[in-house]
């Protein structure tokens, strides 16, 4: 129920230092403990499994999105427990890649509230006809969401996968399942804007250059790092 200005900032930067303040303490030797990762690890893999089964269902449009960010925030926790510079690499680009995207896809959700007063996804069937630049948006910020290549979110997750299939095998098939519901919600919330269109969608005005401004802004350094994804790469390492 928070304003947009709370939730692009909750998405963009307070979860951000959460991870932060996680990373600091893993490179404490006192804080490495197998038994503390075993624990760690498993409860965000379940955290992130059980919240993306929830995005399957949700009708909310702003509550889908934040129970993707809880999934995406459960795999860079188990990323950095692995206590691996690949985990904290990989943690590192999940926090960048997410922020961006999640943020942008907080503005996306709100914007569609200014103009229709509710968050219900199903009202915004159709949308594509008379906002195609509006679906544009979606597609594009909904594919990064996914980790389609050769965005950065898919940088992080390959990474991610990695340092905890390293870690113990054991865990890919828990890892895989989280990417097919991801896929599945996310594509799905995507292809609602396609149907039957609501009397609501008809009086919906198009998007401004303020938000398309917002959106860009979002947008821009994701395509800049997927240029040149060995500049954070090399930060991050």
């Amino acid at each position: 129920e928070a304003t947009i200005a709370g939730s692009m900032t909750l998405a963009a930067l307070m979860l951000k230092l959460g991870g932060y303040g996680m990373i600091r303490l893993s490179l404490i030797p006192f804080f490495y403990s197998p038994n503390l990762s075993l624990i760690l690890i498993s409860t965000a893999l379940w955290g992130a499994i059980m919240t993306s089964f929830i995005c399957l269902r949700q009708t909310d449009l702003k509550a889908l999105i934040a129970y993707s960010s809880v999934s995406h925030m459960g795999l860079m926790t188990a990323s950095i427990m692995t206590f691996s510079s690949w985990g904290l690499s990989g943690a590192l680009m999940m926090m960048i890649a997410h922020g961006l995207s999640s943020s942008a896809l907080f503005f996306l959700a709100n914007s569609n509230y200014e103009k229709t007063n509710t968050r219900t996804i199903i009202i915004f069937r159709h949308t594509q006809v008379i906002l195609p630049l509006t679906s544009f948006w979606w597609l594009l910020i909904i594919l990064t969401n996914i980790a389609m290549p050769p965005s950065i979110n898919f940088i992080s997750e390959i990474t991610i996968m990695s340092s905890l299939f390293i870690w113990s095998p054991l865990t890919f098939p828990f890892l895989a399942l989280i990417m097919i519901i991801t896929t599945t919600y996310s594509m799905s919330m995507f292809m609602l804007t396609h149907g039957k269109l609501s009397k609501m969608t008809k009086l919906i005005s198009p998007f401004s250059t303020r938000e398309h401004l917002t959106l860009f802004l979002h947008l821009f350094p994701m395509i800049a790092i997927m240029l040149n994804p060995t500049s954070i790469i090399n930060i991050i390492c």
